[in-house]
């Protein structure tokens, strides 16, 4: 069988015309042209391959195996055009791994190698510059950009633990809830805060509270049923305003909820986002670095201080909570009783023994009211 066929040796760029023929005997396509090395060139054609990206059926663009050209003086980036139907369908059935697609060697273990690199680079991102990045971009994102993002993580939390329709778990008790503003309105008269608090309680046993970013508090009916005094409430109500505003709320949502969560909070698009959705799982359990809560209890202390509170009802309510723990074992990290715990109440003793004179957070009709907020 002759034909013609269109050659390209790859490296001159130079297009020749040749003769083809198919040696049967010798397994090989002869390439004929008077520039070629020789006069010929001979393809085995075993080591023939069809360039799988090339998609006419009527037409064969061929090269050679990657070894094909060892100890021999074929070029393995040449590239022979074949459009003779009779010629294309001898070398489809006579060329047993033409369509054939070649691994060099050492292939695979490049592949792992740049496989685990790329492993290597993603946990580097996300425990290691996405953390970083956290902290640096908390201190930069938008005020207003914070408070709507927050305010969709706490209705999807509201979601999660069974919340439904406009009012969702939110209690709404008017007397309760002049009561709780009177408490917030008692801490926060003498702070000077970056945000405007939106704290409500949730009708929820859980004994817990939780901040989401931009100023979003959350207190569990559960908490505040099992507080002895008001104060202890005023005690954790400070504590997670503490995180607020340190932003520590807004790190927590950036580290879980990752490249997502960035573009959602710089693109203010939270609606139905998955960011959301994760962020507000995860803020559920979540639990801060041992700095943080650290100083979020100095911040509670001070502003107790400054409210005239007395700061030992921190203290107190620490130590109520072994029982709790015992009783309630989904209680947060913070408030469970870890060895630190000890010290953190015995810092609170020692922080009120220095106070001035102090009155209760509410008056007990106040306190009463509260506690009855979610009836």
């Amino acid at each position: 069988m002759q034909s013609v066929g269109r050659f390209f040796d790859g490296e001159s760029g130079q297009r020749l015309s040749v003769d083809l023929s198919v040696d049967t005997a010798a397994d090989t396509l002869k390439l004929s042209h008077p520039e070629l090395p020789m006069g010929s060139q001979y393809w085995p054609l075993v080591a023939i391959r069809a360039l799988s990206d090339h998609a006419r059926q009527d037409q064969l663009v061929l090269s050679l195996k990657a070894d094909a050209a060892l100890d021999s003086a074929l070029i393995v980036t040449a590239r022979l055009t074949v459009d003779d139907p009779d010629m294309v369908s001898i070398l489809r059935r006579l060329c047993p791994d033409i369509g054939r697609v070649d691994v060099p060697k050492g292939t695979t273990g490049r592949i792992a190698k740049r496989a685990g690199l790329a492993v290597g680079a993603l946990v580097l991102m996300i425990f290691v510059i996405l953390p970083a990045m956290a902290n640096t971009l908390a201190r930069f994102i938008p005020v207003e950009r914070e408070v709507a993002y927050g305010k969709a993580v706490v209705k999807q939390m509201e979601r999660f633990m069974g919340g439904r329709g406009d009012q969702g778990l939110t209690c709404t008790g008017s007397k309760g809830r002049a009561a709780l503003d009177a408490m917030i309105a008692r801490l926060t008269d003498a702070a000077d805060l970056q945000y405007d608090l939106n704290v409500n309680v949730f009708d929820h046993k859980m004994v817990n509270a939780f901040a989401a970013p931009g100023g979003q508090i959350v207190l569990m009916r559960g908490l505040i049923e099992r507080a002895k005094t008001p104060d202890e409430v005023a005690g954790v109500l400070a504590h997670e305003i503490g995180h607020v505003e340190a932003r520590d709320t807004t790190r927590n949502a950036l580290r879980a909820a990752g490249s997502a969560g960035l573009l959602s909070l710089i693109l203010g698009d939270f609606a139905g986002g998955s960011a959301v959705v994760v962020v507000a799982e995860y803020t559920l359990t979540a639990s801060y670095t041992r700095e943080a809560e650290a100083e979020a209890d100095v911040f509670a202390l001070e502003m107790l201080n400054a409210a005239g509170a007395d700061a030992t009802a921190f203290a107190t309510f620490f130590d109520s909570l072994s029982e709790l723990e015992r009783l309630t074992p989904d209680l947060p990290e913070y408030l469970s009783t870890h060895p630190e715990l000890v010290d953190r109440a015995a810092a609170a003793r020692a922080f009120a023994r220095d106070q001035g004179v102090t009155t209760p957070i509410l008056d007990d009709a106040e306190w009463a009211a509260l506690k009855k907020i979610c009836t």
